[in-house]
């Protein structure tokens, strides 16, 4: 058999093969260096000027009524009723609970009948010594005094009285306007002079606790005003307050306590726990969005649009809140800054400004001055 014509024809068929794979290859390749020379990237872009800027802080803490109390009885007595529930809203001096009273007034009839004795005895000491006990007047008062102790009537006047007030504190009251909270007695159960019978609590005015970093503190000050929102979704959002405390000591982990007062619109309640936005105007300086600010190379950089091409600079942020930086360094006022579509712009890029995507100043960025 002659190999040789069959030999030549698969080379031929080879070679036809390969160039056919290199040209194909080489048609790939233009239509990629095609598209990528024709791409464009299209990016949003603000003019920088100079910006009031509002500092944030943002600590967490937990929110403490205004006015707190816990109420118990000052006698170890049945309860006779209970007329409140957990959550009820009271008013000062309404009635909470009452106790059984019938010991209590047993008590209180004694005592003035021990008293009334001693009120005897007294005229009969003063008698002795000759005075009057009706003549006020005429009566020193250390005849009078020493007259008291030796008939009883000081002591048996002391326990009248707080027979009286025990009575009296047997019907326990709110002692000023809020809600019930932590009631748990039942009637017909003994008191307890030592455990507390609930508790009200004041939370319209209340209190954000907070605390922040020692190196913080020069960065905030009474009357700043803070944004309080709890971690759990809260209608309306976040409630305002100010700055109304600043414990001046820095304790052992080297963080500063903080009270906000704060107007609760009826949501918030006493412990719950919040995020603490505080906010202070520091003055014009410039600012850029976040999204503005990049890394390459291990470093901030910041594009910037000149004559349709994108240039970077490289940049120092200062301080900084939720939304935006300030530049201090590698910026001036007037440039015109790319703050969207610069993650993967390269230096010199070639960009195109998207229709509505050009921004004239920071004030969508920015916290409204007070």
């Amino acid at each position: 058999m002659n190999y040789k014509p069959y030999m030549a024809g698969l080379a031929a068929a080879l070679i036809t093969v390969s160039c056919g794979n290199a040209t194909k290859d080489e048609e790939d390749e233009g239509n990629v260096e095609t598209i990528l020379l024709e791409s464009t990237n299209e990016v949003s872009v603000m003019n920088l000027e100079l910006t009031n800027f509002h500092h944030e802080l943002v600590s967490n803490g937990k929110l403490v009524a205004s006015q707190y109390a816990d109420l118990h009885f000052e006698s170890a007595e049945p309860v006779a009723a209970v007329w409140v529930r957990n959550g009820d809203a009271v008013t000062k001096g309404q009635k909470i609970a009452e106790l059984s009273t019938f010991r209590l007034n047993n008590r209180t009839i004694q005592a003035k009948n021990e008293l009334e004795k001693a009120y005897l005895e007294l005229q009969d000491v003063l008698i002795g010594q000759g005075f009057s006990p009706t003549d006020s007047a005429g009566l020193p008062a250390e005849v009078r005094q020493l007259a008291a102790t030796r008939s009883g009537y000081d002591q048996a006047l002391a326990q009248y009285s707080l027979a009286v007030h025990e009575e009296e504190q047997a019907v326990l009251r709110a002692p000023f306007d809020g809600v019930v909270a932590n009631l748990f007695a039942k009637p017909w159960n003994i008191s307890s002079s030592s455990e507390v019978f609930c508790s009200i609590i004041n939370a319209r005015q209340a209190e954000a606790s907070f605390t922040v970093l020692e190196s913080e503190l020069p960065l905030i000050r009474k009357g700043d005003r803070v944004e309080v929102s709890p971690f759990f979704a809260l209608e309306g959002g976040s409630v305002e307050g100010v700055i109304s405390e600043i414990n001046p000591m820095v304790d052992a982990g080297g963080v500063v306590k903080v009270k906000a007062s704060v107007n609760n619109p009826g949501q918030l309640v006493e412990g719950m726990n919040v995020r603490v936005s505080v906010q202070r105007s520091i003055g014009n300086r410039l600012v850029v969005p976040k999204t503005a600010v990049v890394i390459r190379s291990g470093k901030q950089v910041v594009f910037t649009l000149v004559d349709g091409k994108a240039y970077w600079n490289y940049v120092q942020t200062g301080l900084e809140n939720s939304s935006s930086y300030t530049i201090t360094e590698g910026l001036k006022d007037g440039d015109i800054v790319i703050t969207d579509g610069n993650i993967n712009l390269a230096h010199e890029s070639t960009v195109t400004v998207g229709s509505g995507k050009r921004l004239n100043t920071q004030e969508d960025d920015q916290v409204p001055a007070e």
